[in-house]
This record gives C-alpha cells, structure tokens and sequence, in this order.
C-alpha cells in the first residue's frame, strides 16, 4: 500500500507559520492554533499604549492561514473574517482610547499577481477604529516575499509606523 507523497507546499508554508508563530511569542504576543476553512493558522495578538499616542491602547491582531493559492476572493473573504473576528474579541470601548491594527495573512507558494496587487492597494477599514492591511506571504525555497500596503492610512494614521514595524518584524 502507497501512502501519499509529502506536498511540498503544504509543508513550506507550514513551515513558514511555525516561524511565524516564533517571531510572534519572542514579541509578546499572545498566539493561539486555529483552523480557517479547514485550513491550518494561527492568531495573535498584543496590545500597547504609548504617551505619544495620547495614551490611546493599540490592539494588534495577527491572522495567518496556509492555503494552496492566494486569489482575490480568498484574500478578501480571510481579510473580512479576520477583521470581523477582531472586532468580536476587541477589548474596552472602540473609539474611547482604544483602537485596533489587522495583519490578516494568507500563506502559499502560489500568490496570483492581482490578489499581491489588491494586497498592496491601501488599507481596509471596518467602522472607524479597525484599521487591516492584508497580506500575501509566496514561500519558495530562496525565502518568503510578502506583499502588503505600506503606506499611510487618513484615519488612524498615528500608529501606522508601529504597525508597518511589527509587520516588518512579523513578515521578514
């Protein structure tokens, strides 16, 4: 009897979660194993406050899922999940101090280039203190390439540099 082959990549963006998961404990984070759509991911999470930022708490939540290829409408269905998930499990008041960061990710070694376009395109927003920047993770056997948008946001635009830096440290 012949058992099945390994899936190569199913294994790199296993691979890649586990890191993941690694980058996001040495943080602070709090991180859990989970499972989307029969897919498997991981969430994190941290909160911090800064005087700069008027002694407003930032949640930042990170989702992450290993699936067998990223499109637009798996990226866009996994970014509405994660954001409304975040919003269900969000401490305090929103808006009273409290604002909250999505780093949803979706992992794979096949990205289509318009779901990294639609990644790259701005940030979403859900109500008017949950603030999600997508992202896609390629894994290949030279190293992951992560897409995401980098830029500023109008509202919430106070703890874009946090953001894009735990991004930075999160996604290499």
């Amino acid at each position: 009897m012949n058992s099945p082959a390994p899936d190569p990549t199913a294994d790199a963006a296993a691979t890649y979660l586990t890191a993941l998961n690694r980058r996001l404990t040495a943080d602070g984070c709090t991180v859990r194993s989970s499972d989307w759509n029969g897919h498997p991911s991981l969430t994190g999470y941290r909160a911090d406050r800064k005087a700069r930022w008027f002694g407003t708490r930032v949640e930042l939540f990170v989702f992450a899922a290993a699936v067998p290829e990223i499109d637009v409408a798996v990226l866009n269905e996994f970014t509405a999940w994660a954001m409304r998930y975040a919003k269900s499990v969000r401490a305090g008041i929103p808006g009273a101090r409290n604002a909250g960061q999505v780093l949803p990710a979706l992992v794979s070694t096949r990205v289509r280039p318009e779901a990294a376009q639609w990644a790259a395109q701005d940030a979403r927003l859900l109500g008017t203190t949950l603030i999600s920047r997508p992202l896609t993770v390629e894994v290949a056997p030279g190293g992951a390439r992560t897409t995401a948008y980098r830029g500023g946001t109008g509202y919430g635009g106070m703890f874009t540099r946090h953001t894009l830096d735990k991004l930075a440290l999160y996604f290499p």
